[in-house]
């Protein structure tokens, strides 16, 4: 019998994770480029949680590799607990950590070394691809 309770205890609490105080929560973000607004998540990790406390920003983006528009970041992020490489794909929000900044794909590209995921655009990435050198990008969290 107390196999058997033990079972339906793990399936229960399988089936009904118990909610943790310090539980992830993506950060919702807002970009506005040339008057268009896109929205986006950041996910939760160390990176992402240095880039927020620099939020609100205004950066001017430049072209890079015709697959994502960079911008310099007002100071380094932290590389802890990062992946060595991750395989961007259309909407990734990016720190480019041998260089210090910010990489956002508007197409998707081969994995790379010294990418760290932030987070990703939900909404149509076209404002942004379409953004000249020098366009401006407003990135402010949304609460």
């Amino acid at each position: 019998m107390n196999t058997a309770f033990a079972a339906l205890a793990v399936l229960a609490l399988l089936a009904f994770p118990a909610a943790s105080a310090d539980a992830a929560e993506d950060i919702p973000l807002r970009l506005t480029v040339n008057g268009q607004n896109l929205s986006a998540t950041l996910e939760d990790s160390p990176a992402a949680r240095d880039f927020c406390a620099m939020l609100p920003l205004t950066l001017h983006v430049r072209d890079f590799n015709g697959t994502e528009k960079i911008s310099d970041l007002p100071g380094r992020l932290s590389e802890r607990n990062a992946p060595e490489s991750i395989t961007p794909r259309t909407g990734d929000i990016a720190y480019y950590a041998p260089w210090g900044n910010l990489a956002v794909f508007y197409r998707d590209f081969r994995r790379s070394q010294g990418l760290i995921r932030l987070g990703h655009i939900s909404s149509d990435i076209a404002p942004l691809a379409d953004a000249d050198d020098g366009d401006i990008l407003i990135i402010e969290e949304v609460r």
